[in-house]
């Protein structure tokens, strides 16, 4: 079972979310500890959640989605989605995006799996002297735009660092916005701090769950839900600490997003 922070880290779905699908029925907790009241979660609820953003992403509203849960016949929710699909058409330009949420869920829907499969292996992550810069922002999407920021602070500088670099998030959870992320650069030489770029050595992490991503960036989100699967099925782990992921290729060394490679990392320690 998973606590409400590591099912919405996993999932990448806000603890506000998951609370509010809570009070409106549309998924409850699997359990709620009777000593301290915590929601506990179990990854068998994940394709109802999928189901449900589906659904909440193609403009359904709550009590569309609740009668859309007690229907387990496609030939229902394909209903559904053809007759949103036309009040969409009918909407202004701005609804496009919505028919796209509709298409993908019913090629979800009509194939019933997922064909993409995310290995999961663990390995220790020794401690690194990195130039840091932790900030929060808006959402995971600015993320480049801090890069930047470090790609101008060591041109200006003239600083001689190494290819090798990693984000760690510092939140618990998954955030809609006001992300606490911090990037890191390994470096062999240390600097005088400033402007809000400092230099330290990261935590040795003695167990690191690591799941690598080929492809877009949008691949990420099944990496997670594997790795919710695989943590499950081997319950002498746990999840602690900061999540980091780490963009082998990316954007500046890659002209397609389909040969991007990525890896996500989330620290363990054994369960007692």
């Amino acid at each position: 079972m998973f606590k409400i922070g590591e099912f919405s880290k996993l999932t990448q779905v806000s603890i506000r979310m998951l609370r509010y699908y809570d009070e409106t029925g549309l998924l409850r907790p699997a359990q709620t500890d009777a000593y301290t009241g915590y929601r506990l979660y179990s990854a068998e609820q994940i394709p109802v959640l999928n189901k449900i953003l589906f659904l909440r992403d193609s403009g359904f509203n709550v009590a569309e989605i609740s009668e859309a849960l007690k229907h387990s016949s496609s030939d229902f929710i394909l209903r559904q989605f053809e007759k949103k699909q036309a009040e969409i058409k009918d909407s202004i330009l701005s609804e496009q995006a919505k028919l796209e949420k509709i298409a993908l869920a019913q090629k979800n829907i009509l194939s019933d799996k997922n064909e993409m499969h995310y290995q999961v292996s663990l390995k220790s992550v020794p401690g690194h002297q990195v130039l840091s810069l932790r900030k929060i922002i808006p959402d995971y999407y600015a993320e480049s735009k801090l890069w930047q920021e470090m790609s101008r602070f060591v041109t200006e500088h003239g600083l001689s660092v190494s290819q090798d670099t990693f984000s760690i998030y510092h939140d618990p959870d998954y955030r809609e916005k006001d992300v606490d992320v911090e990037l890191c650069v390994l470096t062999k030489k240390t600097g005088n701090d400033c402007e809000g770029f400092v230099y330290r050595e990261t935590e040795t992490v003695p167990v690191m769950a690591c799941s690598m991503v080929y492809g877009p960036f949008e691949n990420i989100a099944g990496a997670y839900l594997s790795m919710a699967d695989w943590l499950q099925k081997h319950s002498l782990y746990r999840m602690t600490g900061q999540s980091r992921q780490i963009v082998h290729r990316g954007p500046w060394n890659e002209d397609s997003s389909r040969n991007y490679l990525t890896e996500i990392q989330i620290p363990l320690e054994e369960t007692t």
